[in-house]
């Protein structure tokens, strides 16, 4: 068994991916039962679009930016997060498999925030999400 704190906390580091990858799934899962019996509906073009920017947009908030994943785009995300509003953000998923955290650094360390700030920080991370897929898509 591992006594070395260093050793310790990569174990659980490695657990948390896996737990995070699992939920991933799961969501994944029970978003294609979902799917499985919509129906055929055709829509335009610009309708498509923002369609497949809010997916894009959807997929970075729900596993990138809550894995911690060093992609660019996420960076920039969270660059234009912490520029707007002043403050660092962490973000991450519990262990009870409820919605994600978002977590503040501050002078005392990492708090969670209330759920007003939240929803706030929230909607700014999405709109800032699509605006980038948007600017990066072809």
């Amino acid at each position: 068994m591992a006594n070395n704190p260093a050793e310790i906390r990569n174990m659980l580091r490695t657990y948390g991916k896996q737990l995070t990858n699992a939920k991933r799934l799961a969501r994944f899962r029970r978003a294609l039962k979902m799917s499985e019996s919509v129906d055929v509906v055709t829509i335009s073009r610009q309708a498509r679009r923002r369609e497949l920017i809010e997916k894009i947009s959807r997929e970075i908030i729900e596993n990138l930016i809550v894995s911690g994943n060093e992609n660019p785009v996420v960076s920039d995300i969270l660059e234009q997060l912490e520029l707007d509003f002043g403050e660092r953000y962490l973000f991450e998923y519990p262990l009870d498999g409820s919605d994600v955290q978002v977590l503040k650094e501050s002078a005392e360390g990492v708090i969670d925030l209330p759920p007003e700030e939240k929803s706030v920080i929230m909607n700014r991370l999405w709109e800032i999400t699509l605006e980038k897929v948007d600017r990066t898509m072809l």
